[in-house]
């Protein structure tokens, strides 16, 4: 895989693609916006999500689509901040749509920045897709992930709001086409990552996956390789049997290409897909074959469709130019050239108290050895998220605590006491690292912080333990998880307990912490006897049995380094 820098992939392919489609888009904090302003009247549509996934997401802003989209690190959800970036950039009065698929860490995030805009004055909503078949069955389709399908819900959206539809309609439009269509997919070769010797998963010789997602997640079960006609039977009988009660037998359909696979490969399956719907007596209402949904350099093929009623085929089949996909008769983007403001951010400190600026600076020596632990340990981070997640883990804990570091730095520099750096290294953590992690651990520093607060004379162990748990409470209303999820607070509550104890028990903060750490670690190991009840992991929880959870072990790893 081609690339300058493992660490600045996004930012890299970012500045080389708005410079190939500067008439269309413009760069923004956070992602990228239409070129020019959006009309009035109309409201603001953006989508968002994990970079590597070109072209559903920043490839699709222009007339009839996207206004805008916030762009994460590689299967990594975009930071709270980079979607108020992108949300205001392109909100003209009318409200901002916020679109995305059913991922833990673009839930939290955009469903965070989407509270923020509304207390500012703008109406701002936020809607998550669910069109993954293997991923959940149908009565827990609200677990249920966005693959391929996640293309004709922003199509859906993007193209009502541009017919100037009320929000309302629009949302209402959105859900109608989420509620019907249906994606599965197989793949015959996992994708690397930037930097990465290896893939993230791989498919044995001779075998294939069933039902893998779009961020490289193993599929849900191993079938021997099929032939093309008989990979196209298997997805066009695994769909078909979730048709709706009221099927219409009229269809939108994509088949798409993963990264890898070459569109000859795609036309063979086409031509058994095709005639496989037709026998069964379905009209296809102007098909799509190609790549529309990719996963970096991933082999595999995914089969979508959109059982179409009256107003989802009008939607389907309207006009749209955007850099990636054109439709229809198309006159470029409308509206003036949109201007851009520089935003400037000026962090202040208010001075802590001589023992809060000396626990700052103990806070800072702790991030400092967090940083160098977690950059050594990102390669084992990585493959054992691989093994039933999107192996991302690694690269957004080293993102994490670098920024925090660097945040606390210029924190603790300018007087700040604890509490204020906390906040400071959390607020960096949560935007710049985005991901769920990354929200989680921003969130729980910035809990603690504010528990512990920059003017007290002196932290006892009993001051530490409230703000530990006030920081687990914080990732537990966040993150929606409990003790025995399989979760980084497998590894966090059970420190805080023990922790807690020994601060009882009299026992000195060092030696408390250091004590419970070992706690940690051991319950951080334990997780692998766990399976995974939330999160990307979940849909494959078997495969996960033997392997600990990365943000367990990372967590551990943590709190290990943070007070020698």
């Amino acid at each position: 895989m081609l690339y300058n820098d493992p660490k600045t992939f996004r930012e890299d392919m970012l500045d080389g693609y708005v410079s190939a489609f500067s008439e269309y888009i413009m760069q923004v904090p956070g992602g990228v916006v239409r070129a020019t302003e959006t009309p009035k009247g109309k409201v603001a549509v953006i989508n968002g999500g994990g970079s590597g996934h070109y072209p559903a997401f920043c490839g699709i802003i222009g007339e009839g689509f996207m206004d805008g989209t916030v762009v994460g690190n590689i299967f990594t959800s975009p930071s709270t901040d980079d979607v108020l970036h992108v949300a205001r950039a392109v909100e003209n009065g009318s409200g901002v749509f916020i679109v995305g698929g059913n991922y833990a860490g673009d839930k939290m995030n955009f469903n965070l920045a989407r509270d923020i805009l509304c207390r500012e004055g703008i109406d701002a909503r936020s809607f998550y897709i669910t069109d993954d078949i293997a991923s959940a069955v149908p009565e827990e389709i609200e677990k249920r992930r966005g693959n391929v399908g996640t293309f004709t819900v922003f199509k859906v959206a993007g193209a009502s709001a541009a017919e100037g539809l009320p929000f309302d309609e629009i949302v209402r439009l959105t859900s109608l086409a989420n509620d019907r269509v249906r994606t599965m997919s197989v793949g015959f070769k996992g994708c690397t990552m930037p930097g990465a010797k290896e893939p993230m998963f791989h498919v044995p010789e001779g075998k294939m996956e069933v039902g893998q997602g779009i961020h490289g997640e193993p599929g849900v079960f191993e079938s021997d390789l099929l032939s093309a006609a008989e990979i196209a039977e298997l997805l066009v009988d695994r769909i078909l049997a979730e048709a709706p009660a009221d099927d219409s037998k009229r269809i939108g359909v994509i088949l798409d290409g993963l990264g890898s696979t070459k569109y000859e490969e795609l036309f063979v399956v086409w031509k058994t897909v095709s005639a496989l719907l037709k026998e069964k007596g379905y009209t296809l209402v102007e098909p799509l074959v190609g790549e529309f949904v990719t996963s970096l350099d991933m082999a595999g093929i995914a089969l979508s469709i959109v059982f179409l009623n009256d107003e989802l085929e009008h939607f389907w089949k309207a006009s749209a130019d955007t850099p990636a996909f054109r439709k229809g008769s198309t006159k470029g983007l409308a509206g003036e050239r949109r201007q851009l403001k520089e935003e400037t951010e000026s962090a202040h400190f208010d001075q802590g108290s001589e023992a809060s600026k000396a626990a700052a600076a103990l806070l800072l020596e702790g991030l400092r050895r967090m940083k160098a632990a977690i950059s050594e340990a990102e390669p084992e981070l990585a493959r054992i998220d691989s093994v039933a997640g999107d192996g991302d883990h690694g690269r957004g804990m080293v993102k994490g605590t670098t920024f925090a570091l660097e945040a606390a730095q210029e924190a603790q520099e300018a007087g700040a006491g604890l509490g204020s750096t906390l906040k400071a290294a959390g607020r960096a953590w949560a935007a710049k690292a985005g991901g769920t992690s990354g929200v989680l651990w921003g969130e729980a520093l910035c809990a603690a912080g504010e528990k512990l607060g920059d003017d007290a004379d002196a932290y006892t162990a009993s001051d530490v333990a409230a703000a530990l748990r006030e920081a687990g409470d914080t990732m537990m209303r966040l993150g929606k998880a409990k003790a025995g999820d399989k979760t980084m607070l497998d590894s966090l509550l059970p420190f805080t307990e023990r922790f807690a104890e020994l601060a009882e028990a009299g026992m000195a903060l060092r030696g408390a912490w250091q004590e419970a750490v070992k706690t940690a670690e051991k319950a951080a190991q334990d997780t692998a006897d766990l399976l995974p009840k939330v999160g990307r992991a979940r849909p494959q929880a078997e495969r996960s049995l033997g392997t600990p959870d990365a943000g367990a072990v990372s967590l551990s790893l943590c709190l290990k380094e943070m007070l020698h």
